[in-house]
């Protein structure tokens, strides 16, 4: 933790879930009524095989979100790789990618927004390309799952460019650094 003064930009994990699925089950509606309205439809045929390969896939691909976060900062922000640890925070049944020591606010940003990105609003872009109703479930969870994650960017607007963040060891979150003198 830097001794700088900061200011507090988090909020709890059971917070951050919360806000999300109460924002994210609008959005994630209106994307499905996107699809349909493209698509005249939605089939999703659900079998035992089926339904155990999506629980999988799923699971992984949680992973890989908290792998995109932590591999965004240290690629993005020339980190080495002992800077991101991961974990579960089990008492609000949350992963998370926690990066160590100050990085530039537009760095974290990036890592913030990666996953939603790339898993999320990715795959539903193209499901509405394709009309492929996988792609759009895929894309819809993942976008509803990244929740936690825009609600940190929306904590961090106004932040100055160039600003030095310090991700939160336990909340969402970070601080963020005053200048040195």
């Amino acid at each position: 933790m830097s001794t700088r003064p900061q200011h507090d930009r988090s909020v709890s994990m059971l917070r951050a879930n919360l806000v999300a699925l109460s924002l994210g089950i609008p959005v994630a509606l209106a994307q499905l009524a996107l699809f349909v309205l493209l698509h005249d439809e939605l089939r999703i045929a659900i079998t035992l095989p089926g339904a155990l390969l999506f629980l999988v896939v799923m699971f992984a691909s949680i992973v890989v979100h908290e792998l995109i976060h932590g591999l965004t900062w240290q690629f993005a922000g020339g980190r080495a790789t002992t800077s991101v640890t991961y974990g579960m925070q089990w008492k609000t049944l949350t992963p998370y990618a926690h990066l160590s020591g100050p990085i530039a606010v537009g760095v974290y940003r990036l890592g913030g927004l990666m996953p939603g990105l790339v898993l999320g609003l990715i795959p539903y872009a193209l499901s509405l390309i394709s009309g492929n109703s996988y792609l759009l479930l895929f894309g819809v969870l993942h976008t509803l799952a990244a929740g936690g994650d825009w609600l940190i960017l929306w904590l961090l607007r106004g932040v100055r460019p160039g600003t030095l963040v310090e991700d939160h060891p336990s909340r969402a979150g970070c601080y963020v650094l005053e200048p040195e003198a």
